[in-house]
Order: structure tokens, then sequence, then C-alpha cells
């Protein structure tokens, strides 16, 4: 199934495994580029070294294309950028939007660079910026999420813009990669499906937590750390959601602590990276403390397994699953279907 995704990355199907954080490892990364996809490390919750460990490991257990998502405002970014390009990853992609020089740097050095976007003038921007593609997510999609539904939101960019957009939010099954592709998309990025298989690292017991969901059980919360935050339901985000400010920033004071030992950052480095987020984002200076839950809430449930101290971000298509299928499976069965919908509709 070749479309504009596939011919730039250089991968047989366009379908793509997101970075998210604690998740997207070396395993589940290389499982999807040995299926045809396009697997994205994620390196927000790496510290340099383990990053370097990361991307040898994947290339120890594929020689397919992959790609490691960055954080534009971290304080080593540039050093992480030189690490892709002297490693050969294919793919850069940014949660945030990357400055014109870094995507300059890493265009020059045979890089494909995919931002994540979520608004028809980001993707103007970033395309602007020299960008190769962009993953659009709309309101389902877990994690960090907008309020408009993909259904609106991709049209809105596929509009605004000439580059191969990769639709994100939704999406699960053929039928979704069949309905992108009609939008104009170039491809389909998903995060919980991926986050359901064989080859996540997700302890079992959360993925049966996971599975035991519906289609309401999941909420958008800005009580995790400052921003529209999609996660499972659970009693820790009902509580989050009764707390008042002050505890929330006194967690986030904490939790800021703990992720500063894991990644091995420095104080100035971490208010470095507060000041950029800051005037990046226009985030008050309490949701700036906030972001620090974050990744330490995630990590309590999706590697310690702790769904009582942990936050789980979640699609909304969590409430459609009911497998945990091989990430090879998973691929053949989306690609298949997906040529079965196309294949319908061409009979009408």
């Amino acid at each position: 199934m070749k479309t504009a995704l596939t011919e730039l990355v250089g991968i047989r199907h366009p379908i793509v495994q997101t970075g998210m954080g604690w998740v997207a490892g070396p395993r589940l990364v290389s499982a999807t580029a040995e299926a045809g996809g396009l697997g994205i490390l994620a390196s927000a919750t790496m510290s340099y070294d383990e990053l370097e460990a990361a991307v040898k490991e994947t290339k120890n257990r594929t020689s397919r294309p992959f790609g490691v998502n960055l954080r534009a405002d971290a304080e080593d970014a540039p050093k992480r950028v030189e690490l892709l390009i002297r490693e050969n990853v294919r793919v850069a992609s940014f949660a945030l939007a990357p400055r014109q020089e870094m995507i300059a740097r890493l265009k020059d050095n045979g890089v494909v660079v995919i931002p994540s976007i979520g608004a028809a003038r980001h993707a103007v921007k970033v395309a602007g910026w020299g960008a190769d593609a962009v993953i659009v997510q709309g309101g389902e999609g877990g994690g960090h999420t907008g309020g408009v539904a993909t259904t609106l939101l991709l049209p809105s960019v596929l509009d605004a813009v000439d580059i191969p957009v990769v639709a994100a939010g939704g999406f699960f099954d053929g039928r979704g990669l069949a309905a992108a592709l009609a939008y104009g998309a170039a491809g389909v990025a998903m995060g919980t499906r991926f986050l359901l298989t064989r080859e996540s690292t997700v302890p079992d017991a959360v993925k049966r937590a996971y599975l035991e969901r519906g289609l309401t059980d999941t909420v958008v919360t800005r009580k995790v750390d400052g921003m529209p935050h999609r996660v499972l339901r659970t009693d820790l985000v009902d509580a989050l959601e009764r707390s008042g400010p002050a505890m929330g920033l006194a967690r986030a004071a904490r939790n800021a602590v703990r992720f500063r030992r894991l990644t091995g950052g420095s104080w100035r480095a971490l208010v470095r990276e507060g000041v950029a987020m800051k005037r990046g984002n226009d985030r008050t200076w309490s949701q700036v403390l906030m972001a620090a839950n974050t990744p330490m809430l995630l990590r309590a449930g999706l590697v310690e397994g702790d769904t009582g101290a942990g936050v789980l971000a979640s699609g909304q298509v969590v409430g459609l699953l009911a497998d945990l299928p091989s990430v090879a499976e998973l691929v053949e069965r989306i690609v298949t279907d997906a040529e079965a919908a196309i294949g319908r509709l061409g009979s009408l």
C-alpha cells in the first residue's frame, strides 16, 4: 500500500506507532519496523545515554527505518539531534514544533522531520520551516490532546498544507486507515492500539485494566499537568480532579525532583526548559511546574504497574479494543481490512 508517507520514509505500510513515553522502547519500535510500519522511540523520558543505548538496540533488532521523538525545548536537544544524524536514524518526530534551524540541520543530513501538530496554523508554520510531513491528532487521541475531533481537524490541515499529513486520534483498524486515506491523509498514527500489543512492555495487569474499559471510560483532565490530557478514568484521576491548586503544585514539585534524578538532568536544565516551555506555549508558571507530574505519574502506571498511584494515558479507542495481538498480526490485519474496505468502495 504505497502512499506519500511510505515513499518518504521507506516503509511498506502507512502505519505509524507513536512515541509514547515509557512505552515506545526498542522492543515495540523494532517490532513495528519489522512489520512494515514506522515505529518511533520515545526519548523524552530517557536520559541521553539511555537514548543512545535504545537507538543502538533498535538498530540491532531491525535494519528497517524507525524514528525518534524529541523534545525541541530540551537543554540537550542539539546533542540528541547529532545522535540521530550520527546513527542514521530515518525520522525525527517532535511533540512541540522544532526550531527552524533544527529542522534544517536534520534535513541537511538526510533525516526526515515529522512534527506532531494540533491545528492547521501550526501545520502551516512547520511546513514553511521545511518539515517533511506532519502528524495531526484529533481530540479522540490519548495523552495531550485538543478539543477538535479528527473528522474536522484532519480536513482542515489537509486543506492548509501540501506536505504529507498523517492522521491520529481514534484509529485502530483497517476501516480507519481506509477512511483516513479517503480524506487525503498519507497514513495513520496510533498509540493506544500499539500499547495493547504483546510486544508492548506495559505490565500485563495494566493491559487488562485497559481492555476492561468502555468508550466512555476516558476523561480529559487538566489536573495532571495543567494541559488537556486524555487518560483512563481512575480513582486517582477523580481525586486529582477534586484536588485544589496547592496540592497539585506540591505534588508537581516532588515529581520534578524525582524526574531530575531519573534522567540525570541538572536543576539549571530544568529551569531553562521551564522558561522555554512558558515562552513557547503561553503557560502559567503553575502549569510549567505541573508539567513535572506527567512523566512520573505515567511511569507509576505504565512501568511500575501501579494503577492506584499512576495515570494511564489512553485514547477513546480503548473502548473498542478486546485483544492483545502481536504487532505483526495487528499491522497485517489493518492493511488487509483497509484493502477490503477500499475494494468495497470501488464497487459502489
